[in-house]
């Protein structure tokens, strides 16, 4: 099974940046103008996933709390600490996550759209968290 997360936003160009040259995924493809939508895929080559950004006239109805987060896990502790750098480095603030769990194993950011991420070194296996 394939996953693709899609959504909507106001500033495609922000959301690029932001997932590409600060998170460190890649622009994996895009498109123009097909029913009036702009779009680009956001991932990393080779994996069963990805994320669907489009932009079009109708302006984005963000509707979401704050127990709506995409966690990431670096591979590493190198890759999370790097990553941690280059966000205090592009001046991204960590924010308060409503979970406790979330505070004590990672930092929280928001992107653009104020969609929450989650930054975590922890191991990403279900198994432990159970």
């Amino acid at each position: 099974m394939f996953l693709r997360v899609a959504r909507h936003t106001d500033d495609l160009k922000k959301i690029e940046d932001f997932y590409v040259n600060i998170l460190g995924f890649e622009q994996l493809g895009e498109f123009l103008n097909h029913n009036n939508y702009n779009g680009i895929f956001i991932g990393k080559s080779g994996l069963d996933w990805h994320f669907e950004f489009t932009q079009s006239n109708n302006k984005a109805k963000h509707t979401f709390d704050e127990d709506d987060v995409i966690v990431l896990y670096p591979k590493s502790i190198l890759d999370y600490n790097n990553l941690i750098n280059k966000l205090e480095h592009h001046n991204i603030s960590t924010i308060a996550a409503t979970n406790p769990f979330w505070n004590e194993n990672g930092k929280m950011i928001q992107d653009p759209d104020g969609y929450r991420i989650v930054i975590s070194p922890l191991k990403a296996e279900i198994s432990e968290i159970e």
